[in-house]
């Protein structure tokens, strides 16, 4: 391992044109995985009509993207190191359009969630990596506007993927929502490897943990599929959804004493030993399940309480791109001027601001009405994730940026992924108990009841059909009633992490500490 010559003459940053191309092949790259975990979500009727399944089992196409993506998440570390950064990623973004064609060629669900699962295994090293790639290539001054850039990325692609997803199965097939990423994965793939294939990083022959990787792999897979399926069972009143939990909870433990003594670890624990990445992942974490269970129940309730279809849903949820884009890079270039406690602080606020606006709605809400705070919840975005983001790699060594954006990758995965099954969840039983609380007024000897009845006599309607009618409105009201618990306790969790932030310890400048030096 000769490191001595690299380490005397590191490479200088890219500049001009060539940082220009590869900044817009990285963006894309993770722009296209970020976006094809949510382009799906509004073609899965579409797609389970086509394969001739229901549409639980269409979710399928789903889970089986974000299981394998998680898997491979916290893999990016050994892969990096044992293959080369710019070789791992080169890999990943052209193993992920292979895939999607298979995808878009499926002709039945066996074959699109067997496409699905290879395709989110090629996409796990994708966005951690082109992180690491970006803060190489950038000057250490300038990587703020790295970060800024990188998040930005991510941050709006979650946003257009349904609206995106809506028009291409609307207007063409749902196959197109797959065939998209080949031009844009090709065109990433070649223009990274033009510019940095003589950039490579050091690799190192370490064997692979077996130990660990199949802890891993059954641990997580377990918790995603008890996480995907515990709403439709009733949670852990089923003996499955139960065992699930058993089996994950034993393999994630064991994979946790088994990876901190383990000489190569397949997931790099240690990293929880630096306290400002312990926070930072802490605050991306649990911020991204709040954040991330207001994005799942606010559509879902569109939707199916006030009857939006999935366009028109779509663009009521967009809005909250417009400030993040447009903050993103002034934040990203005065980053190094800002105590970044202070800025996630000011965006866990707006967040906590916002999402209590929300749980003020009722079900007569217009559009615009239902707009505004998601327009003013985007300039909390790039506030959020740029500085967390510089947060939790800052002080770290240049060979544990790519184990250390895997690993914190993976947290906010698994955060998303307990936050969709939580607060649909909670969404469902806190509208049971509004229902079951509303229908108590539905009474002879009360007189709004009475009268509302009347009124739909007249009108023609029969007592069963106003009945009918009335438990309609009543679902409505307690469906409403209920995405504003959850949108307040979104707002809860938001002020509780404050205090989270504040745990961190400057300096946190030197995002990825050595790199570019």
């Amino acid at each position: 391992m000769a490191a001595t010559s690299d380490a005397a003459a590191p490479l200088k940053p890219l500049h001009g044109g060539a940082l220009v191309l590869l900044t817009a092949a990285v963006a894309l790259s993770t722009f296209m995985e970020v976006l094809d975990m949510t382009i799906v979500n509004v073609a899965v009727p579409h797609i389970a009509g086509s394969l001739g399944v229901s549409p639980s089992e269409g979710t399928w196409t789903i889970s089986s993207y974000a299981l394998a993506s998680a898997i491979m998440q916290p893999l990016t570390g050994w892969l990096a190191k044992r293959f080369g950064e710019v070789r791992t990623f080169v890999a990943s973004v052209l193993l992920f359009v292979v895939f999607s064609m298979m995808c878009g060629l499926a002709t039945s669900m066996p074959m699109l969630v067997i496409a699905r699962l290879m395709q989110g295994a090629g996409s796990g090293p994708m966005v951690a990596l082109s992180m690491t790639l970006l803060l190489s290539s950038y000057p250490k001054e300038r990587q703020g506007i790295a970060l800024a850039l990188w998040a930005m990325t991510v941050v709006v692609a979650p946003i257009f993927g349904p609206i995106l997803g809506g028009y291409l199965t609307d207007n063409f097939s749902w196959p197109w929502i797959f065939y998209i990423n080949l031009p844009v994965g090709l065109a990433a793939a070649i223009i990274t490897w033009a510019l940095l294939h003589k950039r490579e990083t050091k690799t190192f022959n370490m064997p692979i943990d077996v130990i660990g990787l199949v802890l891993l792999v059954v641990g997580v897979g377990a918790l995603q599929f008890m996480l995907d399926n515990g709403n439709d069972h009733d949670w852990f009143s089923s003996p499955m959804i139960t065992t699930l939990g058993i089996i994950a909870l034993v393999c994630l433990t064991f994979l946790i004493v088994w990876e901190l003594h383990a000489k190569h670890p397949v997931v790099d624990l240690s990293l929880f030993r630096q306290r400002n990445f312990t926070v930072g992942v802490t605050g991306l974490s649990l911020g991204m399940m709040a954040f991330f269970g207001i994005n799942v129940v606010f559509p879902l309730w569109l939707q199916t309480t006030l009857g939006y279809t999935a366009t028109w849903a779509g663009l009521a949820t967009a809005p909250v791109g417009i400030l993040a884009f447009l903050v993103a890079p002034i934040l990203g270039r005065n980053l190094h001027r800002l105590d970044l406690r202070a800025v996630v602080t000011f965006a866990f606020v707006m967040f906590a601001t916002t999402s209590y606006w929300f749980s003020t709605f009722d079900s007569g809400a217009s559009f615009s009405a239902l707009v505004l705070p998601r327009f003013v919840m985007g300039i909390a975005i790039p506030c959020f994730f740029i500085p967390l983001n510089q947060v939790y790699l800052s002080g770290l060594p240049a060979s544990e940026i790519a184990s250390a954006s895997g690993l914190a990758n993976f947290c906010r995965t698994l955060g998303s992924s307990v936050s969709t099954a939580v607060s649909v969840t909670l969404w469902q039983h806190r509208g049971e108990f509004h229902h079951a609380t509303l229908t108590e007024s539905i009474t002879p000897d009360h007189p709004a009841a009475t009268h509302f009845l009347g009124q739909l006599s007249h009108a023609g309607f029969a007592h069963r059909e106003g009945l009918g009618l009335v438990d309609r409105i009543l679902t409505r009201e307690a469906l409403t009633l209920a995405v504003n618990d959850v949108f307040l306790a979104c707002a809860v969790l938001f002020v509780l992490l404050i205090p989270v932030l504040w745990l961190a310890r400057p300096p946190f400048g030197s995002a990825g500490g050595a790199v570019g030096h």
